[in-house]
């Protein structure tokens, strides 16, 4: 393979590819990963703490399209950060959010392993899931209208086998189920609950990450995300309510496959219906799988070009025009990851990436409105300041909710945080680095 640095990222995306990819970034968190929630809230908790982390994302959202249209970098969260704050602003949205975009993809392996095993137990889950990293990588290598055509393909199937699953379990919903242990453990549980509703959501942002990528960016970028935003809502709460209304949460909130056990309980295990669904459910995964894959070769590219990162990682491939090391150094972080934890402290580390970078964001967009109050806006967020505040504090929530019950986990997170800046500054990084 030959690089070049100088080599630019293609223009090529439509609105159409940006809705498949904002979706298809998170449409595996309705199939997996949100029954972990039940576990620590019960049906009505979760239920609550999905509308919170639904405000929080819906106003995110809203306010990260104005940041996005403004400054359409590869960076995205980094870009915008560093804008607004220099170097030290750029370090901790690219942490965050590089390791949001580097932790999501094993626990959807993880989840791709399972669906598998679930139809073929002599198949074992890593063996999949470490499978799918050579897949996929190969056709993230091709290019970025090969890699987003492809995305939207599997993301209108996987929208599509979602709705037929709702249109299966509506008619078999018992409200005394879904009632039954409503919030076992009280308000404390839905606190518990929130970083697996986030996951209901989780990586939507990743779009910002192709905006380099996309045609006219200015207008295409706040469709893609409104419309995705809103087919996500509607999608997240009507699997989530339909599901826990048909078996009892207990026996679903700690199986990484919850939707084929509903639908063997509701058809039969054995039934050719479970089965195919079980083997159509894998669309979902590899969306969100396969655009996580592009989230993070984005990130790694734009912090590699912006000294962050070592510069090889910023490379361009001259003839396909992606960041080929940027995909490679960033799956065998992935491997590596998928031999340690497991799917609920993956999704927890996530999270916490993920609301850290939310509320940096939301402060940048605070920041810039007053420090460049001339910046081209295509899009600006209604209802300012509003939406960002409520994004900004829902966000806090959120992360000291995380911290409060996972602190250990947090302080992995945080250290990583804190050893880099360390050596970011010993080594005079900080005084090199800048915008691309």
């Amino acid at each position: 393979m030959s690089a070049t640095s100088s080599a630019s990222l293609k223009k090529v995306l439509k609105p159409i590819h940006v809705w498949a990819i904002a979706v298809g970034l998170v449409i595996s968190g309705e199939y997996f990963g949100w029954n972990y929630g039940w576990g620590v809230s019960g049906t009505v908790g979760f239920l609550i703490a999905t509308l919170l982390v639904t405000t929080l994302y819906v106003t995110f959202i809203f306010s990260f399209t104005e940041l996005t249209t403004s400054i359409p970098q590869a960076g995205g969260p980094f870009a915008y950060s560093y804008r607004a704050f220099g170097w030290w602003g750029g370090l901790i949205a690219g942490y965050a959010t590089l390791v949001e975009f580097l932790i999501t993809p094993p626990a959807i392996a993880f989840a791709l392993g399972s669906y598998t095993n679930f139809l073929y137990p002599s198949i074992s889950v890593l063996q999949v899931a470490f499978a799918c990293y050579v897949i996929f990588i190969g056709i993230n290598l091709l290019g970025i209208k090969e890699s987003a055509t492809f995305s939207l393909v599997v993301t209108i199937l996987a929208v599509a086998e979602l709705l037929v699953y709702i249109g299966i379990v509506a008619p078999h919903f018992s409200y005394t189920t879904f009632v039954k242990e409503p919030m076992p453990f009280g308000w404390q549980g839905v606190f518990a609950a929130l970083p697996f509703a986030i996951w209901f959501y989780l990586a939507i942002e990743g779009v910002a990450m192709v905006a380099e990528e996309v045609e006219n960016p200015k207008k295409t970028i706040s469709r893609g995300y409104i419309y995705g935003i809103l087919t996500l809502v509607i999608l997240a709460l009507a699997v989530m309510i339909f599901t826990g209304g048909v078996v009892h949460w207990r026996n679903l909130s700690n199986i990484d496959y919850p939707l084929p056990a509903v639908l063997g309980h509701i058809l039969g295990r054995d039934s050719g219906l479970t089965h195919l669904f079980a083997s159509l459910g894998l669309f979902g995964l590899i969306a969100s799988f396969h655009g996580t894959i592009i989230g993070y070769s984005r990130q790694i590219f734009a912090l590699a070009r912006s000294g962050y990162l070592p510069s090889v990682l910023g490379n361009v491939n001259a003839r396909f025009q992606t960041p080929h090391w940027a995909l490679l150094a960033g799956g065998v972080i992935g491997c590596i990851a998928l031999t340690l934890g497991n799917t609920n402290q993956v999704i927890i580390i996530a999270a916490l990436g993920a609301v850290v970078m939310y509320m940096i964001s939301m402060v940048a967009l605070l920041v810039l409105r007053k420090k460049e109050p001339d910046l081209e806006r295509p899009f600006a967020v209604p209802f300012y300041p509003f939406f960002p505040v409520t994004a900004l504090l829902l966000s806090a929530i959120c992360m000291f909710a995380i911290v409060y019950y996972h602190f250990t986990l947090s302080m992995w997170f945080f250290a990583g945080l804190a050893i880099l800046a360390v050596g970011f500054v010993i080594s005079g990084k900080h005084k090199e680095t800048g915008r691309n």
